[in-house]
């Protein structure tokens, strides 16, 4: 698959086949992918927590939020929740600045999701306290993300903005529309 098609493709999931597991090689795989890209300074501060066991992804669940647009809706019901979480953190021993490492790495680990056929959601609206004390993560590394992932049940449509509203919304038949305001409106000529 093409860049342009995996771009394309790798939209936000917010709604999975809970029954579709994920194996944990294929997580360390998307990890990998992670830890190949690009780190300011080459400092690589990154770590990963790999979740996939259902009863852990339930005890994640709960601290994170899904869709602020979508005001009626608090995030995906049982049935439709993923399967697998990366949590992404910022080791403090090697650095306390994370840049864009994690944004990077993210959007790495996630084009790699679309290609072996999954998709998933960047969260970053986080409940971080109540995140590490339930998995008990230690104080020495920030809370970053986290990658929800999952095989998505939902269809995602990109289409262009109307009358300048960038929010994304759903219709009738569930399918998720994203206005991307045009090439022409980005690209600034001076």
């Amino acid at each position: 698959m093409k860049i342009q098609d995996l771009v394309e493709k790798n939209r936000t999931r917010r709604r999975f086949d809970q029954d579709h597991k994920i194996k944990s090689d294929l997580l360390e795989k998307l990890v990998n992918l992670g830890r190949l890209s690009p780190s300011g300074a080459n400092r690589q501060p990154l770590k990963y927590i790999i979740v996939n066991e259902p009863g852990i992804c339930s005890r994640v669940f709960p601290y994170t939020a899904w869709a602020a647009y979508l005001k009626d809706w608090p995030g995906p019901g049982e049935g439709e929740r993923p399967t697998a979480y990366i949590i992404v953190l910022g080791d403090r021993s090697v650095s306390e600045n994370f840049g864009v490492d994690h944004g990077i790495a993210a959007q790495s680990i996630m084009l790699g999701a679309v290609e072996e056929g999954l998709g998933g959601c960047i969260i970053a609206s986080l409940k971080k306290d109540g995140l590490r004390a339930e998995l008990k993560i230690p104080d020495q590394y920030e809370i970053l993300l986290v990658l929800a992932i999952g095989k998505p049940v939902e269809e995602v449509v990109i289409e262009e903005i109307n009358n300048g509203d960038v929010k994304y919304w759903r219709d009738g038949n569930k399918v998720h529309h994203v206005p991307k305001r045009s090439l022409d409106e980005i690209i600034l000529k001076l």
